[in-house]
C-alpha cells in the first residue's frame, strides 16, 4: 500500500510518499535528486519499515519558501511532516547526502524523536574552498540557462563514480532526468541554501545519542573512509562503511549492498535495545 501526500512546511508544500509496513524509517534524498533514487531500496526496506519519503524543497513536485532556509528548517519541516501523518514515538533517519546533513540536526535537536541514524556520502565539514569555485560556475550558468549539457554532465561526474558512469546508464539517465524536472529557481535555492551555506557539522556530533552508521563510497572525494571513520568516533554511538564503486549517490549506485548495511544496522539496534 502506497500514500502519497503534499504537506505544508517551514520549507514550503513538501511531496511525501509513504510505503511499506512496520516501524517508520524517514528517506530524504541528496540535493538534486528527488524520490526515485531511493526506488531501488525499497523492495527491501519495505520489509522491515514503514518508510516515509520526503521530496525535499525544490525537488520532485515539492516547493519551497521562496527564500534561503537553513538545516534546521529541514528539521522543523520534517517534524512537520510526521505530526501530519501522526507518526508516534521516534523514527530510524536515512539521509543521503543532504538528507544526512538534516539527519545529523534532526538527531542532535530531537534525541527523544530520533531512535537510529544513518548518513549516506554525507560530508560532515562546511564545503570546502574548491568546492564552491567548482559548483558556483555551474550553478551561474544553470541559472541563467538552466539544464544544458555542461551542467548536467558537471553534477552527473560530480555525483557519480566512474564505475557508475561506465556501467550504469540509468542511474545517469535519472541523475539528469530529476535536474530536467526540477524548478530552475527552486533547486538553484536549495544549492546555494544548503550546499553553499553549508555549516560544518563536526561539533554537533558528540551530541548525538542515537546509534548512528555513516556509509560512504569508496570515490567520494569530498568524505572519504578515513574522514567518514572520524566523524563516526565523534558520536556517542556511532560506526562506519565504505561501499565500493560509488561516490555520493550510494542507494542508487550500490542498492544491495547499501540495503544489506542498513537492515543489519537496523536488526544490530533493536538486539541492542533493552527490554521494556
Amino acid at each position: 500500500m502506497e500514500e502519497r501526500h503534499a504537506i505544508e512546511t517551514t520549507v514550503g508544500r513538501l511531496a511525501v510518499r509513504v510505503v511499506g509496513h512496520g516501524p517508520t524509517a524517514v528517506l530524504w534524498p541528496s540535493l538534486f535528486m528527488d524520490e526515485r533514487s531511493w526506488d531501488r531500496l525499497l523492495p527491501t526496506l519495505t520489509q522491515d519499515r514503514r518508510l516515509v519519503i520526503i521530496n525535499g524543497p525544490g525537488h520532485g513536485v515539492s516547493g519551497d519558501p521562496g527564500h534561503s532556509y537553513t538545516l534546521r528548517d529541514c528539521v522543523t519541516a520534517a517534524g512537520q511532516v510526521l505530526d501530519r501523518l501522526a507518526i508516534g514515538g521516534a523514527v530510524d533517519w536515512v539521509g543521503n547526502a543532504w538528507g544526512g546533513h538534516v539527519g545529523l540536526r534532526f538527531a542532535a535537536d530531537r534525541p527523544g524523536e530520533c531512535r537510529s541514524l544513518i548518513t549516506l556520502g554525507t560530508p560532515v565539514a562546511a564545503l570546502s574552498r574548491s568546492e564552491r569555485r567548482g559548483t558556483y560556475p555551474l550553478l551561474v550558468v544553470y541559472g541563467v540557462l538552466g539544464p544544458i549539457e555542461l551542467v548536467l554532465s558537471g553534477v552527473t561526474e560530480a555525483l557519480l563514480s566512474a564505475h557508475t558512469r561506465a556501467h550504469d546508464p540509468e542511474a545517469v539517465e535519472l541523475v539528469r532526468d530529476s535536474m530536467r524536472r526540477a524548478n530552475r529557481r527552486m533547486l538553484r535555492n536549495a544549492v546555494v541554501s544548503i550546499s553553499l551555506h553549508r555549516e560544518d557539522l563536526t561539533d554537533v556530533l558528540p551530541e548525538i545519542a542515537a546509534p548512528t552508521l555513516m556509509i560512504t563510497g569508496s570515490d567520494h572525494t569530498g568524505f572519504t573512509s578515513a574522514q567518514a571513520e572520524a566523524a563516526a568516533r565523534l558520536t556517542r554511538n556511532g560506526r562506519s562503511a565504505v561501499v565500493p564503486d560509488a561516490a555520493y549517490l550510494v542507494p542508487l549506485e550500490a542498492p544491495t549492498i547499501t540495503s544489506t548495511l542498513i537492515r543489519e544496522f537496523w536488526a544490530r539496534c533493536a538486539a541492542d535495545r533493552p527490554a521494556t
